[in-house]
Formats: C-alpha cells, structure tokens, sequence
C-alpha cells in the first residue's frame, strides 16, 4: 500500500536528495505529493504535532541545515496544504496531513492525498485537464503543460515525474495496456452549480460566437443514439453553443450529404461518438477532419478508437460508474471549450501539417 510506504519512510530519517534546479517561474511542488508528507509526519512522531521551528524540524529528520533543498521541501509540503506557518520562521503539520497520516476512516488517507493533489498548483489544473482521458505522449503532453499551463519548458521533465508519481500515490490513474488513463474524480451531484468554475475560467478565455454551433456526429439508434438529449445537446448548451444533429436539426428537403457537409462546414466545433465504431460517423468524422474542424472525440471503449486518432484527445467514460453521465456532461462542455481555444489538440495532425 502507498499510504504504509509514505509513513515508514517519514519515521527513518535520510538525507534530502538534491533538487535539480528549475526556472523560478515554476509554481509546482518540487516533490511528488507522497514525499512531501514527510515533514509533516516527523513533527507529529517527535513532537506530538504541536509547532516547531524550521531548525526543530530538520532536526526530526536528522539534517543539519533547514535552508537548501529543505526549504524547497517546506515549499512543496506548503503547496499540498500539508503544512502551515503559524508564526514566522515556525511550522505545523495541518489539518489535512493529520488526515492522511492520522486516518480515522478507511478512506481518509487517499481522500486526502487527492485533496492535496487538487490544491497543489499547475499539478491540479493539468489533471482537470486530462482526467477522462488519456495521458498523450511527451511531444503533445508538453505542448499542452508549456503552453497552456505555463509550466517552463526546462521544468517539463520534473513536472512530469512530479505530476504522474503523485497521481498514483493518490490512486488518480489507471493502466489500460500500455496507456496511463487519468481517473474522472470530478463531483458528480446534481445539485452542484450549472457550471463548474472550471468551465466559467474557460468560457471567459474562449472566443464563442451568439451563432456558432456544435455539430454531433453519433449513431442514430438507442442506446447511443438517446445520449443526444440526455448527454450532448446539455454539454453543448452548458458551453454556450448551439447544438446540431443531422437527424434532429438539418434534415429537410434534398441530398441528406449535403446537408450534413452543411452541418459540418457550418460547425465551430464538432462532437464524434466513437462507441461502437459506426460507419457513418467515421464518414463524417473524415470529412470534418478533411475540413480541419476541431472535434471533441468521445468513447466508451479504447478500441473503438483508431491507433491514428490517439493522438487526439479523447474523453473515455465508465457506465459502470452511477454518476457518468453527469461527469460527461461536465467534461465534453469543457472539452468543447478547450477544443476551440487550443485547436491543434482537436484537429487531426496531418491537417494542421496540410498534408
């Protein structure tokens, strides 16, 4: 178990390793969310958990000096809420790492470490990020940790490690053969606000039109084809768009291609329910990907996504879990968003190459 690992290494005292040095933009923890903890727990084994000064507590883990990489643990510790400063120059293990450390429930330990992770900056925007998904490969992970999170370039190697270890610790991942999936822990009660604040930062950076549409591509027939009105046409109004499926909105009089080619064109961002590899939305996915239209891609199985779409984000969802539909609601909104501020994570790579 992570949680009796993280404990006995915070009872034997050893040397703090070196820490590379990163930009001093960085705002990360410097330690992944499991060895951060360790301050904590020696204040409360050596001094019942009562406040003690920086030195103390170098002491209680057998270090000379309470500057250096010490400091840049304090730091960390800070950043999960594991520690708190009293007064100056003094620290106190808090609240949250009596949870985790101090459990008096068999949840409490792993609640708490996913509380740390979702307090902790740049580390908790990224995993809202990608929770439902697929962590991608370096080149598309980086891109989206430099660039949009603002993580420094030189930083990304540490972010990584930092990010991936304390998800696990926090039991935030999951293999699915040789991909890590981001476990979806976003809150599922249906008395929660319309839109998480989330959505309302990414709604406010998003450029979205009165008019502009969300073009559903899915299989007509139950059970998939009733997620329009129960999951899409919600997810696309909670984004501010407006929604349009063939069948619903588009067909009238004429050629039903070109109406739906209409409905693509038209579209500022798409929807492709991949689940069970219907024909016709892979039509339609290709002439949208032909177009260079970002599209949101959505499944509930790994292999009803083509190897040369997995590159592409794509939203998985677990109708084992009673409150799925609510998290995908949730998160198509978001992704819809996302797709539009960031394109090139939406749009089919060889379009944004030209070729």
């Amino acid at each position: 178990m992570v949680t009796k690992k993280t404990v006995k290494s915070a009872k034997k005292p050893s040397a703090v390793k070196s820490v590379a040095p990163a930009s001093s933009k960085a705002k990360f923890p410097r330690h992944a969310v499991g060895k951060a903890i360790r301050i904590a727990q020696a204040i409360l084994d050596q001094n019942a958990g009562k406040s003690c000064s920086r030195a103390d507590a170098a002491k209680f883990l057998g270090l000379g000096s309470p500057a250096g990489p010490f400091g840049v643990e304090i730091s960390s510790a800070i950043k999960y809420g594991f520690l708190e400063q009293p007064e100056a120059g003094h620290l106190q293990p808090t609240a949250l790492a009596k949870k985790i450390l101090r459990p008096q429930s068999p949840s409490d330990t792993i609640d708490g470490y996913r509380q740390a992770v979702m307090s902790a900056p740049d580390i908790s925007e990224v995993y809202q990020h990608y929770r439902g998904e697929n962590i991608p490969d370096d080149q598309f992970l980086r891109n989206t940790v430099v660039e949009t999170y603002k993580v420094p370039a030189d930083s990304f190697r540490e972010f990584k490690q930092v990010f991936l270890e304390s998800l696990e610790t926090a039991e935030l991942i999951s293999r699915h053969g040789e991909k890590v999936r981001v476990t979806d822990v976003a809150s599922s009660d249906a008395a929660a606000p319309a839109q998480s604040e989330r959505l309302k930062k990414l709604e406010k950076a998003t450029n979205v039109g009165a008019n502009d549409s969300c073009f559903v591509m899915q299989p007509f027939a139950a059970p998939l084809g009733e997620y329009y009105e129960k999951i899409y046409r919600p997810a696309i109004e909670k984004a501010g768009l407006r929604p349009v499926r063939a069948d619903a909105e588009i067909f009238a009089t004429g050629k039903i291609m070109d109406q739906v080619w209409h409905g693509i064109n038209e579209a500022k961002v798409l929807v492709a329910e991949l689940t069970t590899r219907n024909p016709n939305v892979f039509y339609e996915l290709g002439l949208a990907h032909a177009m260079k239209k970002p599209v949101v891609l959505v499944s509930a199985k790994e292999e009803d996504v083509p190897f040369d779409l997995q590159h592409i984000r794509v939203i998985y969802y677990d109708m084992s879990d009673p409150f799925w539909g609510n998290k995908l609601i949730e998160k198509v909104a978001e992704n819809i968003l996302s797709a539009i501020q960031n394109p090139e994570e939406a749009v089919f790579k060889s379009a944004i190459k030209g070729g």
